[in-house]
């Protein structure tokens, strides 16, 4: 019996539209990203990278971003002209090896550039997806690049904003009913470190030489710290900064802070605690500052704000911000030992902790006229939770020694040679995450 054609394509529609050339082309991805990924679409981070083996001599650092186990070269898709909006259109800030150009351009820029890039990754558009050459061109796979630092960091500022760990540290050295200064409630308090020594994850931390207590006798012991300590933190990217002279408000701080970085600001407790009055820190924190690769933007952080910790009692009228709010950050800390074969999660924190937020960290950063720049860096402070397993430091973990901390098939009180320290974070959503990467270091014995 004769098949009508009409009504068997009436009747197979859905079937036959699925061996069109357009349904194929629709399913082509630019790029897989992994279940599990930190780096999806919604994410983008930015870093700067150098290829592990350069091509015609291209061994110049350049911007990037983070998509699954790719980087996107920024200066490739902006000579193919990709940028084409108001804001990027012929501009040079993704043919500099730092980010700094890009970052003093402010919103509307980084707002241009992500809209741009989540277009051309997208797997309805075929400008990358079907043309072979500029994706190549365009996409290094992350096992043959070396990170570099993304930024120019002039200035580095660390803050002291975990209520836990204030109070922890406090009850440890002055008892619990001097635990917190009355000023801490007050205002976000920091102290200025040192930008010279922040390096980029996976360099390697030599353990310092110092002065520590006196043990004993009247003459203060000098060598290696034996209290070589992590701290878990995260950082602040500026991004336009201010004039001098002009602070910043609190409600418009957001658009002056382009990212968030991981940050491990290594510290020796020993020479910290004999230095620290009246001054505060010195040598104890800046022979080694590390931080993660990769900066994610706020816009990519934007789906998992949450309320900041009630404030009591309320600050001063510049502090009091319209939306006071973090982010809900998973924070993970490993270590593994030299002669182990797999790491050891030592504490399990989160950003949302942090009593004082970072735009009223940057925000009363400036309000005596300090000016920042692009590509300063505000620690946030180490980040410890309320429970046992969320504290941020060895000095809390341990109690300044007096407890053993398990790891693995050893027992730490601090760091030992060998030891490597690795930091994750993440923000899980729905059907994806939106992550750091980690962060990186292993320390060396003292020079001698």
């Amino acid at each position: 019996m004769p098949t009508n054609l009409s009504s068997l394509n009436s009747q197979y529609q859905p079937l036959l539209f699925l061996l069109t050339p357009a349904f194929s082309l629709a399913r082509k991805k630019v790029v897989e990203v992994s279940e599990g990924s930190h780096f999806p679409l919604e994410n983008l981070p930015y870093g700067v990278f150098r290829p592990r083996s350069p091509v015609e001599g291209a061994s110049v650092a350049r911007p990037a971003v983070a998509i699954g186990d790719y980087v996107l070269d920024l200066s490739a898709v902006a000579e193919a002209g990709l940028f084409d909006g108001p804001h990027l259109k012929g501009s040079t800030c993704f043919s500099q090896p730092s980010l700094n150009k890009f970052l003093e351009m402010g919103r509307p820029a980084w707002k241009e550039a992500r809209a741009t890039l989540q277009k051309i990754l997208s797997a309805d558009k075929p400008v990358l997806r079907d043309n072979d050459a500029l994706k190549k061109k365009c996409l290094v796979p992350m096992s043959e690049v070396e990170m570099v630092l993304p930024i120019v960091i002039g200035d580095y500022t660390d803050f002291y904003s975990s209520i836990h760990h204030a109070k922890n540290c406090g009850t440890m050295f002055r008892g619990a009913e001097n635990a917190i200064p009355p000023n801490w409630y007050q205002l976000p308090i920091a102290y200025h470190g040192r930008s010279s020594s922040i390096v980029i994850s996976g360099t390697d931390v030599i353990r310092p030489r110092g002065q520590g207590p006196p043990m004993g006798s009247s003459t203060p012991y000098f060598g290696p710290s034996m209290k070589l300590d992590f701290e878990l933190e995260m950082a602040a990217v500026v991004g336009p900064g201010n004039e001098l002279g002009k602070p910043i408000d609190v409600n418009n701080a957001a658009d002056h802070i382009f990212g968030l970085v991981l940050m491990n600001d290594w510290s020796a407790r020993d020479i910290q605690f004999w230095e620290c009055v009246p001054l505060g820190p010195f040598l104890g924190k800046s022979f080694n500052t590390t931080v993660s690769p990769w900066i994610v933007t706020l816009d990519a952080l934007e789906p998992f704000a949450c309320d900041a910790p009630t404030q009591d009692p309320v600050p001063l009228p510049y502090l009091v911000e319209k939306a006071h709010e973090n982010y809900d950050i998973s924070l993970e800390v490993s270590i593994k030992p030299k002669d182990h074969d797999e790491s050891t999660v030592v504490t399990k924190s989160n950003f949302k902790h942090l009593y004082w937020t970072v735009t009223q960290q940057l925000a009363h950063h400036t309000i005596n006229g300090c000016n920042l720049r692009p590509g300063d860096l505000l620690g946030t402070g180490t980040i410890s939770g309320p429970e046992p397993d969320s504290l941020g430091c060895l000095l809390e973990m341990t109690w300044n020694a007096q407890k053993t901390l398990s790891v693995g098939k050893s027992d730490r009180k601090f760091l030992e040679d060998g030891d490597e320290v690795i930091f994750t974070g993440c923000c899980k959503g729905k059907d994806y995450n939106v992550g750091f990467g980690t962060c990186t270091g292993r320390v060396l014995p003292a020079l001698p």
